[in-house]
């Protein structure tokens, strides 16, 4: 009687370093989906199956690592977007300091400097009306948030 023997028997060790190496760049991307998250990002979170604890094959381990590589370069783009909407508010402000004249009844919320705070900075007339008429603006920043209801 012959027995036949599988020339190549699937074991862990053959898939092993595959697996250590995706194991690897799924850390790295994690801490860099963290990092953005830090930064100010806001990420939906990736909840899994819900099957519990398993051991992930190879093809699971490259789908979960293509995903948090979507979730980073998502993060990122959303993060530069923010930095330039950020800088293109500090720009304004800085317009509105060096003229006030030019820049009369504009405004330029803390929120969008990215800094905390209800705090708005406006341009004005100074002393009202008759500076209104006099032409004399300056920029001022209000006090904060308003009282809740």
């Amino acid at each position: 009687m012959r027995t036949l023997i599988p020339t190549t028997i699937p074991t862990t060790t053959t898939t092993a370093p595959a697996r250590a190496d995706l194991r690897a760049q799924i850390a790295r991307l994690e801490r860099d989906l963290a990092d953005t998250v830090i930064d100010g990002v806001p990420v939906r979170p990736s909840g899994g199956t819900g099957a519990g604890p398993r051991l992930l094959g190879l093809a699971d381990l490259e789908a979960q690592r293509d995903a948090l590589l979507d979730a980073v370069e998502h993060a990122r783009a959303r993060l530069a977007e923010t930095a330039e909407a950020q800088e293109a508010a500090r720009a304004r402000l800085e317009a509105m300091l060096a003229d006030p004249p030019a820049h009369r009844g504009e405004r330029v919320a803390l929120a969008e400097l990215g800094q905390g705070g209800c705090g708005v900075y406006s341009v004005r007339p100074r002393l009202g009306l008759v500076g209104m008429l006099a032409g004399w603006w300056e920029v001022k920043l209000s006090s904060g948030c308003p009282l809740a209801t």
